[in-house]
């Protein structure tokens, strides 16, 4: 005699549908599972039995061949505990086998018979939603699976509840999708004093998507200020809802159902691992960068970060997804995330200027910023000197803007953006946010007058802008006129964005966001900065 049920198996945030076979046969009582099972796998044998003890029963005293197919596909997790046991019950005449059609189940068997909490409901869900098939699941993991719509859940408790649900003597109500919540309250940018360029910066930031480092001595307000970022970020739409609960969903983090429009926001320590941060480890579950897809990652302490998991973080930058390669299979989670890093001039703090002055610079300097490579430099937008507060910042009253002004204009700029991909003359599936435009999208939009374009090209040339720089340089651009509420971008526009680049001086040094020294080298002058109203003060 055999039965079926159907499973699913995760690969990155995809389900793939198992079929869990099972056949009872004459010869010696034992109970194997196929189908290239891991040890969680395995152990299911002992979990099944187990909980089969518990309700009462006892397995068949023939041989079990439970096998999970495709056999080639690898089989992760104790979730496999629930589809064995239905289809070993449908076998023995507990279940109807026909009431099972139509079903896929997922779940972990405690030894009394209790279906115990797994992660991945909510991507287990919308597939099995997507083969027209209903869902069940532990009792725990029905508000998270109830957020998949219109798909069928029966969330059961135990099996003896199941069994019972299944032939008609108890009736298990439907779940209903867990709460909403608000988020924790975000700090306010009233609370920063001083440091009006890097607040600009961060607005800049928050508006287009870009990529953002923080560079002063500390107890500059570095971090300070990237805990702020959040609170100028619109909160998720719900297809990134969507995309981002089911990646948290897989790694284990939503609790009873309870999902968040706050945008992620993920601060790793700097003893990550580059599995830590890219995903990988025994079960290749996601990394930090797409914990915080749709959101921010936040690297303090960059040059303390592995030199070979901070240039792990290159490839996520440009494509938005990460691919953990394994010899029998390879995971992809999507990773598109808004990357703010900050870090200090040298490692004694301070830097070569002003009091408690590093006394080995600038060779302190160049050997703790060259621990980070040129490649990864080059994908960061906005690399921002933040200069130490002073006595008289302190003694300031609180700034008569916050975080509400600010994100009302982060919301009018992306309001534009949304206008552009949306119009008439913009590809299919044309990205919203200005740090994700490329091609003739990005040149389109990019409406450089004259100017704009003769000043851009003399200072690439003078500063060694790369190819990646050149384009970076024109979103940037790009954001800073939709916050203005210019159409075309004109020369005051890309002036401000070469300030926040990193350029090359003749000597072949590197400088860390004075673009305005490829200005000069291209023999401009402080016109082509005139109206850019957070040009640095030592022009």
């Amino acid at each position: 005699m055999a039965a079926r049920v159907v499973t699913l198996a995760f690969n990155g945030v995809d389900a793939v549908r198992v079929d869990v076979q099972v056949q009872f046969t004459g010869g010696e009582a034992k109970f194997f599972i196929v189908g290239m099972g891991d040890k969680a796998v395995q152990e299911s044998r002992e979990r099944v039995r187990g909980a089969f003890i518990g309700m009462g029963l006892a397995l068949p005293s023939r041989r079990i061949i439970a096998n999970l197919a495709p056999a080639d596909l690898p089989k992760v997790g104790s979730h496999y505990d629930l589809p064995i046991a239905l289809a070993i019950m449908a076998g023995m005449g507990i279940v109807p086998p026909d009431v099972l059609e139509g079903w896929a189940a997922i779940g972990e068997l405690a030894l009394d018979g209790r279906i115990l909490p797994v992660a991945g409901a909510l991507p287990a869900a919308v597939a099995a939603g997507g083969m027209g098939l209903g869902l069940i699941c532990p009792d725990a993991c029905g508000p998270e699976a109830a957020w998949a719509g219109d798909t069928r859940i029966v969330a059961a408790p135990s099996l003896i509840a199941l069994v019972n649900h299944f032939r008609g003597t108890q009736v298990l109500a439907p779940p209903r999708a867990g709460d909403m919540l608000e988020g924790d309250r975000v700090p306010d940018l009233r609370d920063v004093k001083g440091q009006e360029n890097a607040k600009r910066a961060l607005e800049i930031a928050a508006a287009g998507g870009h990529n953002l480092s923080f560079i002063g001595p500390p107890g500059s307000g570095k971090s300070m200020m990237a805990a702020r970022l959040p609170g100028l970020l619109p909160p998720l739409t719900p297809g990134e809802l969507l995309e981002t609960s089911m990646i948290h969903s897989i790694a284990g983090l939503i609790a009873r159902g309870r999902l968040s429009r706050n945008r992620p926001f993920r601060s790793p320590h700097h003893s990550a691992s580059m599995a830590a941060l890219t995903g990988g480890g025994l079960k290749a579950k996601p990394g930090e960068v797409s914990l915080a897809h749709n959101g921010v990652l936040f690297l303090d302490e960059l040059p303390e970060f592995g030199a070979q998991a901070l240039d792990s973080l290159r490839q996520p930058l440009e494509t938005g997804e990460v691919v953990v390669a394994r010899a029998n299979a390879h995971v992809r989670y999507p990773a598109r995330f808004q990357l703010v890093a900050a870090m200090n001039p040298c490692r004694c703090g301070l830097g070569g200027a002003g009091r408690g002055a590093c006394g080995r610079a600038p060779r302190c300097q160049s050997d703790y910023q060259g621990r980070i490579s040129g490649p990864l430099m080059d994908r960061i937008d906005l690399q921002v000197e933040v200069p130490p507060v002073t006595a008289a910042d302190l003694a300031l009253p609180a700034p008569a803007e916050g975080t509400a002004e600010a994100a009302a204009r982060v919301l009018a700029a992306r309001a534009q953006m949304a206008d552009r991909a949306g119009g008439d003359g913009a590809p299919p599936n044309a990205p919203i946010l200005n740090a994700q435009a490329e091609g003739d999208f990005l040149e389109t939009i990019c409406d450089l007058d004259p100017p704009a374009r003769a000043l851009l090209a003399r200072a690439a040339e003078a500063g060694g802008l790369s190819a990646r720089g050149w384009t970076r340089t024109l979103r940037l651009a790009r954001t800073i006129a939709d916050l203005e509420g210019s159409g075309p971008v004109r020369r005051v526009h890309v002036a401000e964005a070469l300030i926040y680049r990193r350029v090359s001086t003749p000597s072949g040094s590197a400088r860390w966001g004075r673009g305005v020294m490829a200005v000069r080298m291209a023999g401009e002058d402080e016109s082509a900065f005139s109206g850019v109203s957070h040009a640095p003060r030592n022009l």
